[in-house]
């Protein structure tokens, strides 16, 4: 079973509907007593500039944007394959934008 890490950059089977879609790790893995669940945030060339949008531009990537509106987490068995990571500041600005889509900020 693939090991996401924080921060890594996934491509993730997100079912018919949605298809694959890259994505930001963003749990931690606990161990094998744990589920085995990934919470994410799905990334999108598809970009609208909302506040829940964090820009994000890569070698390999078309340009677009991590969307904190579709935070969601999914079994790692879905987990396709890695794709990169992104940089620190990337990742702040997404938990951020999660905070901020929550309510928590």
């Amino acid at each position: 079973m693939p090991v996401a890490r924080r921060g890594e950059i996934w491509l993730i089977d997100l079912g018919y509907a949605a298809k694959t879609r890259p994505s930001v790790v963003l749990s931690v893995s606990f161990g094998d007593d744990e589920r085995a669940i990934i919470s994410f945030v799905p990334r999108t060339t598809s970009v609208r500039g909302t506040r829940f949008e964090v820009p994000h531009e890569a070698r390999g990537f078309e340009p677009g944007a991590f969307d904190a509106q579709g935070i969601s987490g999914i079994p790692s068995v879905k987990l396709i394959r890695k794709l990169g990571t992104v940089e620190p500041a990337t990742l702040t600005a997404v938990e951020n934008a999660v905070r901020l889509w929550l309510g928590l900020a």
